[in-house]
């Protein structure tokens, strides 16, 4: 860009030539110095120049002064021009590639262009003292540069921003939309959006809300003493919150250390022996697998009521969901690199003899800077030992409905990885669509799931994959989302496919930062 900057850039532009009237006053300014240095030199009758008087300054006339004004040369013509000329560079060069547009296809529209933190936000941390003109302009500046979420770097690298808090106000403003009436705005999206999922969630639960707001667990002191005290609620699911536990930094008192606190309810009709079994299971799993994507499990404790807390490392971005929903949909280079970070996790639990069978943008938290990790391996299952070779087959109905692949309503036993290589397929379509492709995978109960087996069979294929454009995407869209499976596709041969190998994840996303 830089190139074609200075290629395109024009150089000074030549003053305009002077007016009849601002020749007439230059000319009459030089004769009037002409005449001052003539006077100047005449000589006293004994031969002894005059002594030099000073030439009285005449004050210019309206009119000098005008034209003057209009015949100089203005200093930000030149500055002027090669802005403009930038950005008409910038309409003509996207900054980033435009998805692919094979078959065919109509290319997708050039993205906005870079977006960059400005160092006015880490200012401060730097000792840089800012005024009230300086927090009103950087609050401008966030005005244009919005959204910050996703951007390309001059070297053709992406970078993830993300900050839960201000997402969150936005979802508030539009929940209260939906439930203040304005919902009907919203009907065309309404059987399969995935804002009318989370309204629908949030009524539900809007009993429980109230209560896990104010009552925090009954902490003991060695949770406060290890972890820190916990506050904030920052996530709910159907038998448990998360909470934040804030611990001051022993090595900096002006930092501290934040966790991520998840507080078990117990499963209705569910006893004692049989609540402090599955939470040290889903400890054990969790705890035991080590790996840039999936969340690091710290330490599983016992409350002073009984109940049973799980410390994990904290994740400033939010969940999947959230952003989604906040976003709309996401961007391609975006959605590929979350995708492919979720097929590198979902590889590396499957070889270590772990199915999740839950995942969905829920169970999917996003750091600050982009990473994403799994989490909530509460319906997890180990389906092989580490002396095995062979998986063993899983049987029952988990997870949420439309994610749950179709076999686990068909089959009596089934392979759990093809069951999280399915949902990773949904989830994908969620990021691209901003929506669910169907209520159920159950063709004599779905309009839009038997849509779906119509389309893969049919010359045109199905609208919502046909609309990814590029052939490799497709094509491996419609392997993982197999209704047989037995043909569906392993996340191994995901990340080999063509489409898996030229995806590219952001730094953040390689260390799981």
């Amino acid at each position: 860009m830089a190139a074609v900057d200075q290629e395109h850039r024009p150089g000074p532009q030549p003053s305009p030539a002077p007016t009849g009237s601002t020749t007439s006053v230059n000319s009459s300014q030089n004769d009037e110095s002409r005449a001052t240095s003539v006077s100047q030199e005449v000589p006293k009758p004994n031969g002894e120049p005059h002594p030099t008087r000073p030439v009285p300054v005449q004050k210019k006339s309206t009119m000098q002064r005008l034209s003057r004004m209009f015949s100089a040369k203005d200093s930000n013509a030149d500055t002027r021009e090669a802005t403009s000329m930038k950005e008409k560079v910038a309409e003509k060069v996207p900054e980033a590639p435009l998805e692919e547009a094979e078959d065919g296809a109509a290319p997708a529209k050039p993205r906005p262009g870079n977006f960059s933190r400005t160092s006015s936000r880490t200012g401060g941390a730097r000792g840089i003292t800012r005024t009230g003109s300086d927090s009103k302009r950087e609050k401008r500046d966030e005005s244009v540069q919005a959204p910050q979420r996703f951007w390309l770097d001059e070297a053709g690298e992406h970078h993830h921003f993300l900050k839960s808090s201000r997402r969150q106000e936005k979802l508030s403003d539009m929940i209260r939309d939906f439930m203040g009436g304005k919902r009907k705005d919203h009907h065309e999206e309404q059987p399969l959006s995935l804002m009318s999922t989370w309204v629908d969630q949030m009524k539900s639960e809007k009993g429980k809300l109230a209560g896990d707001k104010n009552a925090g667990p009954n902490a003991t002191a060695s949770l406060v003493q290890k972890y820190g005290k916990c506050q904030e609620v920052v996530g709910r699911g159907a038998f448990g919150i998360v909470r934040i536990a804030h611990k001051h930094d022993p090595e900096n008192a002006r930092h501290e250390q934040l966790y991520a606190v998840k507080e078990f309810r117990r499963r209705p009709q569910e006893d004692a022996k049989k609540y402090s079994k599955r939470l040290n299971s889903e400890f054990c799993i969790s705890s035991s697998l080590r790996h840039p994507n999936v969340i690091h499990t710290l330490d599983l404790l016992e409350d002073a009521k009984g109940d049973y807390c799980e410390v994990m490392e904290y994740c400033a971005g939010g969940d999947l969901y959230s952003l989604v929903l906040a976003a709309g949909k996401l961007e391609v280079l975006e959605a590929d690199c979350y995708f492919l970070q979720l097929m590198r996790g979902v590889e590396y639990i499957h070889e270590m003899g772990v199915a999740h069978r839950d995942l969905k943008p829920e169970n999917l938290l996003l750091t600050s800077h982009g990473a994403l990790k799994i989490t909530d391996f509460g319906n997890g299952e180990c389906f092989r030992m580490a002396w095995e070779t062979e998986p063993h087959m899983t049987m029952g109905l988990c997870g949420s409905a439309p994610y749950i692949a179709p076999e686990e309503y068909t089959e009596k036993e089934f392979d759990p990885r093809a069951v999280d290589v399915w949902a990773c397929g949904v989830i994908y379509m969620a990021m691209r669509t901003g929506r669910h492709l169907w209520k159920v995978a159950r063709r004599d109960e779905d309009e839009f799931y038997e849509n779906y087996i119509q389309g893969r069979k049919s010359d045109e294929g199905y609208p919502p994959i046909e609309s990814l454009h590029r052939a490799r995407c497709r094509n491996v869209i419609y392997s993982i989302l197999d209704p047989n499976a037995k043909r569906r596709i392993s996340a191994h041969q995901v990340l080999n496919s063509e489409w898996g190998k030229g995806m590219k994840v952001c730094k953040a996303g390689e260390q799981g930062a």
